[in-house]
């Protein structure tokens, strides 16, 4: 019996762990979500209101690159110093080349999905575009959970 609950005492410990490290993940990921999807519509449809759209309405892949990007930044360091704070490499450049790389494959899931929406199949409303980041965003966070917590966050 006493092996029973050892068992059962570290699965409940795993579970606590990855439950605590999801919920930070999820307040980083939640705010870079609004630098993200906010950056975007400033880029490409301009301030609510504005009839001229914004200074890359005719680059929204670009824009969607751009804003991911600047993202993927706020997501790095608050992950670094706040989710996995006690998971860091001793090498921060290795850290960081390996974020990007994550953040690179998630970059193309998400422009991706803008790319089908808005060339394969001819949607541009702000409603498709929104609808297709946001599709990309769910896929490309469930990557970069995988990845952080497989490659990028882990003690040496």
């Amino acid at each position: 019996m006493p092996v029973l609950a050892s068992v059962t005492l570290r699965a409940r410990d795993a579970v606590k762990g990855i439950w605590r490290e999801a919920a930070k993940f999820s307040v980083v990921g939640a705010l870079a979500f609004v630098v993200d999807n906010g950056g975007y519509n400033l880029l490409v449809f301009g301030l609510p209101g504005g009839a001229a759209g914004g200074p890359m309405s005719a680059s929204p892949v670009q824009a969607s690159v751009l804003a991911t990007s600047a993202a993927a930044l706020f997501s790095w360091a608050g992950n670094r110093y706040w989710t996995y704070r006690h998971q860091h490499r001793e090498k921060v450049t290795r850290e960081l080349a390996l974020f990007l790389v994550a953040n690179g494959v998630g970059l193309a899931i998400t422009a991706g999905t803008v790319f089908t929406s808005r060339h394969l199949l001819g949607l541009d409303s702000p409603l498709s575009d929104n609808t297709a980041r946001i599709l990309g965003w769910v896929l490309a966070t469930l990557f970069r959970f995988y990845a952080y917590r497989r490659y990028v966050f882990v003690a040496p």
